[in-house]
């Protein structure tokens, strides 16, 4: 089963970018700093790109940076930008009970991502960089 990274490695990006708001930063730089690959971080941040978190610049000289203010960038936003598609899934199945479970589940899943999207709206980038002030004076 393959494991999905790519809202982790959207906060992180948010992140790099929020502690040096006045530079612009490659995706190179970015993957180096969070030891992926470049393409990794080049997909995230066109998705948070799109989602107008980040202004891009190509060329020799360009980077990406910040759009808004990590007070403004909830964790909600960054999840919205970069998952595609459900958090839970249901086996492909045909039997009878096996489909009875699956719906019973599917009223579990959609309960829980609403309660995760709930609180992802309570907590802001700027309160994801406090905490690892504070992890990090420790």
């Amino acid at each position: 089963m393959a494991v999905n990274c790519r809202f982790a490695t959207g906060v992180h990006v948010l992140v790099l970018l929020a502690s040096e708001p006045d530079t612009l930063q490659t995706s190179t730089d970015i993957a180096l700093k969070l030891d992926t690959n470049p393409v990794v971080v080049r997909r995230v941040l066109a998705s948070l790109q799109q989602a107008k978190l980040i202004e891009s610049q190509k060329g020799p000289t360009g980077g990406s940076r910040l759009l808004k203010s990590p007070k403004a960038i909830s964790l909600a936003d960054v999840y919205k930008a970069v998952e595609t598609g459900s958090l839970f899934h249901t086996p492909n199945v045909h039997a009878t009970a096996a489909l009875r479970v699956n719906a019973a589940l599917e009223k579990f899943f959609s309960a829980s991502m609403i309660a995760l999207l709930d609180d992802f709206k309570k907590t802001s980038l700027s309160q994801v960089l406090k905490r690892i002030g504070k992890a990090g004076k420790k």
